[in-house]
């Protein structure tokens, strides 16, 4: 038997509601999209919200392609109590932009060529992350910084953000 903490969020069999499907992107699917969607699964899987979500991430870049998490990713969710999830790096696609319900990238880059990769965003999917935060900053990239210290407190500021954001408007059942 899995632990449901250690396999991605997926609906309850035999409903028929839909989950909200989340994917989160940067640069290279191994650093700040990965550590969201640790957080992110976290912070439902603790509120036991698992049966209304599908979280997933993704890359811009194909430079990462196939690898896993970052060890500073690993080693900063493992030091929060974070489950880190298995992962290989894959690449976003056009297709990702009709599967998903949110697109959330960690950068004004990320979120340049996830337009682009998605061919425009005209139901409005594509968000930053600290947008829910009502900030305009990026989310620092590790992989440049080596702060995961710093990557950790804004992709749960985040995260949380996003998490009231869909409650108030009435996402969660």
């Amino acid at each position: 038997m899995k632990n449901i903490s250690q396999t991605p969020i997926k609906p309850r069999l035999g409903q028929d509601l839909k989950p909200i499907r989340i994917l989160f992107v940067c640069h290279g699917n191994i650093c700040r999209s990965t550590m969201s969607q640790f957080v992110f699964q976290d912070m439902i899987n603790k509120q036991g919200l698992t049966d209304q979500f599908y979280i997933d991430s993704a890359a811009t870049s194909r430079e990462e392609i196939g690898n896993g998490p970052h060890y500073g990713t690993v080693a900063k969710c493992r030091e929060m109590g974070i489950p880190v999830l298995p992962h290989k790096a894959v690449q976003m696609t056009k297709k990702d932009y009709q599967k998903y319900d949110y697109l959330i990238g960690m950068d004004t880059w990320n979120i340049r060529n996830m337009t682009r990769i998605a061919g425009g965003d005209p139901d409005r999917k594509i968000y930053k992350l600290l947008e829910f935060a009502d900030l305009s900053e990026d989310i620092a990239d590790p992989w440049y910084t080596g702060n995961f210290d710093e990557t950790y407190a804004d992709v749960q500021k985040g995260c949380t953000a996003f998490l009231e954001y869909l409650k108030r408007n009435g996402k969660i059942r």
